[in-house]
C-alpha cells in the first residue's frame, strides 16, 4: 500500500503511466457522497456511485465509506488502472498536510482526511476545497474551457466559490480563498453555520431559500409550499421552492427573486474586484433557470462597473453534478503529474 498523500510517481509518455486509464474523483458534500473514475485525459465520469454522506459519524467513517465505494467502482474497469484519487470537501483544507482545518456544515476540524482516505483505499490522494474542485472541474472540461480568469460560484448545501487564473486554482496565503458563501452581504442579519451574521450562504444555499420561503409563508396566500411544509415532516427544501417556481408559484417566485439579488451583490463584488472574464453558477439552484439567472443578471449589471460586466459573461455550470468529481481528478493529476 503507498503511503496516503504520496505524490504519484511520474511515468511513460508525459510524465503519466500510460496504465492507469483512470482517475478517482471523490466530491463529498453535506448531503451526498458521489465517488466516480474519470478518464486520464479528462471526460465524464464513469462508474459513478453516490450515497447519504453520513459526516455526522466523523472522518473516519466517511473515508471507510469513499474506499469502499471506490472498491465498488473499480470493479468496472481494468485492475491496477486507477491512478489516484482527488477528494473534494466542504471547507478549509491544508493541502499540505491533507487536513481539513474547518468545515462548518459537517462539523469537523483538522480531520487529517486525506490520510484516512488514502490509506483505506490504499491509493495516492490529493485533497482540496470542494468548491476549488468544481471551478477547476469547469474550468478544465465545463464552461469555463478557454478561460483566462474564472470564478465559479456553487449553490448547494452551503454555497462555495473558486477562482482559477491561468490555469491554475487561486488559494491564496493559507488555502483558504475564494470562500465566496462567507462574504458579508447583511453585517446584522441571519446568523450563518459559520458563526458570522449575514453571509451569503445563509440566504443562497438550499436550505437558506427554504429558510425564505418558509418566513414568508403566512403572507404568501395559497402557495403549494404551504402544503409541503403542513405534510409530512413539515420540511420546504431549495430544491421544492425551485420545482414551485418553475410551476408558477407567485410565492416561490418572489423568493428566488429575492435570493438572486442577494447573490447578486456578492457577484457584483466578484466582478468589480477580481474583473474576470467569466462566472460560473453551479449546483442544483440552477435548476431555477430563469427565475434566478434573469433578476440575476439584471442586479450584477446595476450594482458593479460598467466596463467590468462588459467584459464578463455569467453562465450557468455545464457539468451539473459532476463537476466536483471531474475537477478533483483534476487537482489531483495537476499535483501528481504537473498537467491537466
Amino acid at each position: 500500500m503507498r503511503r496516503a498523500g504520496r505524490r504519484a510517481a511520474p511515468g511513460g509518455a508525459g510524465g503519466a503511466d500510460p496504465r492507469r486509464r483512470w482517475i478517482a474523483g471523490v466530491d463529498i458534500g453535506g448531503t451526498n457522497l458521489r465517488v466516480g473514475l474519470v478518464p486520464f485525459e479528462g471526460g465524464r465520469p464513469a462508474a459513478v456511485r453516490r450515497e447519504r454522506s453520513r459526516t455526522e459519524r466523523g472522518p473516519a467513517h466517511v473515508a471507510a465509506r469513499v474506499a469502499a465505494m471506490l472498491r465498488d467502482a473499480a470493479g468496472e474497469v481494468e485492475p491496477g488502472s486507477v491512478a489516484g484519487m482527488g477528494v473534494g470537501v466542504p471547507g478549509t483544507v491544508d493541502r499540505k498536510p491533507g487536513v481539513v482545518r474547518e468545515t462548518p456544515n459537517l462539523g469537523w476540524r483538522n480531520a487529517p482526511l486525506r490520510d484516512l482516505i488514502g490509506e483505506a483505499a490504499g491509493l495516492p490522494v490529493a485533497l482540496d476545497n470542494d468548491a476549488n474542485c468544481a471551478a477547476y472541474g469547469e474550468w478544465w472540461q465545463g464552461a469555463g474551457r478557454g478561460a483566462e480568469r474564472m470564478i465559479a460560484v456553487t449553490l448547494g448545501t452551503g454555497v462555495g466559490g473558486g477562482i482559477v487564473i491561468g490555469g491554475e486554482i487561486y488559494r491564496g496565503a493559507s488555502d483558504a480563498a475564494g470562500e465566496v458563501g462567507h462574504t458579508s452581504v447583511d453585517f446584522a442579519g441571519r446568523l450563518c453555520a459559520c458563526g458570522s451574521r449575514g453571509c451569503v450562504e445563509a440566504y443562497a444555499s438550499g436550505p437558506g431559500i427554504a429558510a425564505s420561503a418558509v418566513e414568508g409563508l403566512a403572507d404568501a396566500g395559497d402557495s403549494v409550499l404551504g402544503a409541503v411544509a403542513d405534510a409530512g415532516d413539515g420540511r420546504v427544501t431549495g430544491r421544492a421552492v425551485c420545482e414551485a417556481a418553475a410551476a408558477g408559484d407567485a410565492h416561490a417566485v418572489r423568493v428566488l427573486a429575492e435570493t438572486a439579488r442577494i447573490l447578486a451583490a456578492a457577484v457584483a463584488n466578484l466582478v468589480n474586484l477580481l474583473n474576470p472574464d467569466l462566472i460560473v453558477i453551479a449546483g442544483g439552484v440552477t435548476a431555477a433557470g430563469d427565475h434566478l439567472f434573469g433578476p440575476l443578471g439584471r442586479e450584477v449589471r446595476r450594482r458593479a462597473f460598467r466596463s467590468a460586466v462588459d467584459a464578463c459573461r455569467i453562465v450557468p455550470a455545464e457539468l451539473p453534478g459532476t463537476a466536483g468529481m471531474v475537477g478533483a481528478a483534476g487537482v489531483f493529476k495537476r499535483t501528481a503529474y504537473g498537467h491537466v
